[in-house]
């Protein structure tokens, strides 16, 4: 009789034993990995290691190794990427594993052209520029810069010629956007919040804008007021933190990524610009927490 008590008790235990059995390979085969997600990042994060090019290959199989899905260069010159032809350059990033998304480059104006408002230099330069990035696959082309305008009449000259700049890259298939700092919510001439006057003096067909929502919090305002006051007008974000992304606790990103659909999001970018560890621990660090967080989705593109 107890023989048979022991064969039926076994005979039952040996199911629940097949069930909780771990995997080959033990506690790691059951750690869940963070879903892939769409993260662009900025070159300019990883600047330390690619001061003079020689390293490029390296970081971009790195990062696109971390899980970052597309890069956004800022190194145009003289025709060329980190001292690559574009076709070169488009080239090592497919490579690597990832795609080329978009870039950081502009041609500031000289004071006789904001004088005369004749355009027709740079915009010479515009045309070839539109042309290296269209050969090197890019999606949209940033302008990352613009100092304070002495005056009103300057700044509206420079929205006018961002106007022309988007008009040309949207006849050469690329889009064309500005990011910010926080200068741009000074006052010109104590009469016109810069950034304001720029989101509604730049046309919405051919200039969006790429908001860096850190830079637009320590200019103490609110990245979501902007998103409901110029609904669709941002088609890029910017991530970027006093540290790490996601650690110092000043950016609020959980109400950032909720609105993102009255943004108008529909690329995300990591940039790194003050390192509380290493720079390829750093720049990791931010795509964790990134990949992480449930109110990221895992594209804004599609």
């Amino acid at each position: 009789m107890k023989k048979l008590i022991y064969t039926l008790a076994l005979s039952l235990a040996l199911p629940l034993a097949s069930c909780t059995t771990k995997p080959s390979g033990g506690q790691a085969a059951e750690t869940a990995q963070p879903a892939a997600k769409e993260v662009c990042i900025q070159l300019y994060s990883a600047r330390d290691l690619l001061k003079d090019n020689s390293q490029l290959e390296t970081v971009l199989k790195q990062l696109a190794d971390m899980g970052y899905t597309s890069v956004e260069a800022a190194n145009y010159n003289d025709g060329k990427f980190y001292g690559k032809t574009p076709q070169e350059f488009k080239q090592a990033v497919e490579a690597a594993g990832m795609k080329v998304l978009s870039s950081h480059t502009t041609r500031a104006l000289t004071d006789q052209e904001l004088a005369s408002g004749n355009l027709t230099e740079a915009l010479k330069w515009w045309d070839q520029c539109i042309a290296d990035h269209k050969a090197a696959g890019m999606k949209y082309i940033v302008t990352p810069w613009l100092s304070v305008p002495k005056t009103v009449k300057d700044l509206q000259t420079y929205c006018d010629y961002f106007n022309e700049i988007g008009k040309r890259c949207q006849a050469a298939g690329l889009q064309y956007g500005y990011h910010n700092h926080n200068h741009e919510f000074q006052k010109v001439e104590d009469k016109e919040v810069m950034y304001d006057y720029m989101l509604t003096h730049t046309n919405p067909e051919y200039v969006f804008f790429q908001m860096d929502v850190y830079w637009v919090v320590r200019g103490q305002n609110s990245p979501v007021d902007y998103f409901n006051k110029y609904p669709g007008r941002f088609k890029m974000l910017h991530l970027k933190d006093h540290r790490e992304i996601g650690q110092s606790g000043m950016v609020g990103y959980d109400a950032i990524f909720r609105n993102a659909t009255t943004a108008g999001v529909q690329d995300v970018v990591a940039e790194i610009e003050h390192y509380s560890v290493p720079v390829m621990e750093s720049i990791k660090q931010s795509l964790d927490y990134l990949l992480q967080v449930p109110f990221v989705k895992a594209s804004y593109s599609k």
